[in-house]
């Protein structure tokens, strides 16, 4: 072998070996950069009391990781929060909301009122709340489907006409969706009293699992056309 042909640069080495290095490195470079981008997951705020927070359920059986597995299975990008807590009334709801809002997200649940009503709360103070609430929620840029509770009858007709009337109101003045009930789905069940048996816990007032994913079957695809509008 002659001394000129030993000391021939090898084909990775050299001004052509580093041309070419180069111009791979250059193809790899504008491949990345011509590739779509993968968008963020949606944000989605479950906000609300123990319904929302999953009381007296398993982990994965609530109402917030039912709704995840379900919006997650028809092809949503989203991460659910848990912004649920037990007991809460709209008055709590507002205490805390400034809070959950410091985080960004892109969409809210809103499912406040029952305790309310169990407690017997006048219905100018719970709509009160709520307008407060959406109109954080609107300072903040979410869109928000808000679902309502139905004010039982013993309260007297006056009561129940002016409480289930707020819903409705506050979503047309905000502009933003509304759900039937959240527990709709069970009672509109022929029988109501085979319905508790089968699909609520023994306090006759939180649903049990079977009962959330009725709930979640029919408020999934609400939730889904509320996330469409972000994409």
């Amino acid at each position: 072998m002659s001394l000129v042909r030993r000391l021939r640069p090898s084909k990775g080495y050299g001004v052509a070996g580093a041309l070419r290095n180069l111009g791979r490195a250059v193809g790899v470079l504008v491949f990345v950069l011509a590739a779509p981008a993968l968008a963020a997951p949606q944000s989605l705020i479950a906000f609300g009391d123990s319904l929302t927070a999953g009381y007296g359920l398993p982990p994965d059986q609530g109402f917030v990781p039912q709704l995840q597995a379900w919006l997650s299975a028809h092809g949503a990008e989203v991460r659910v929060q848990n912004a649920g807590v037990s007991g809460d009334t709209t008055a709590g709801g507002l205490a805390r909301i400034d809070w959950t809002l410091s985080t960004p997200a892109d969409a809210m649940v809103l499912t406040l009122g029952g305790n309310d009503l169990l407690r017997g709360i006048a219905p100018e103070e719970a709509r009160g709340n709520l307008d407060a609430i959406l109109t954080k929620a609107e300072a903040k840029g979410l869109r928000v489907l808000l679902v309502p509770m139905v004010a039982p009858g013993n309260y007297g007709p006056d009561y129940k006409a002016a409480f289930d009337a707020l819903y409705p109101d506050l979503a047309a003045a905000h502009g933003v969706d509304l759900s039937e009930p959240f527990l709709a789905p069970i009672l509109a069940l022929p029988s109501r009293d085979q319905a508790v048996a089968d699909y609520m816990q023994a306090d006759g007032i939180h649903p049990n699992a079977k009962g959330v994913a009725l709930i979640v079957e029919a408020l999934g695809p609400r939730v889904l056309d509320l996330l469409a509008r972000g994409e």
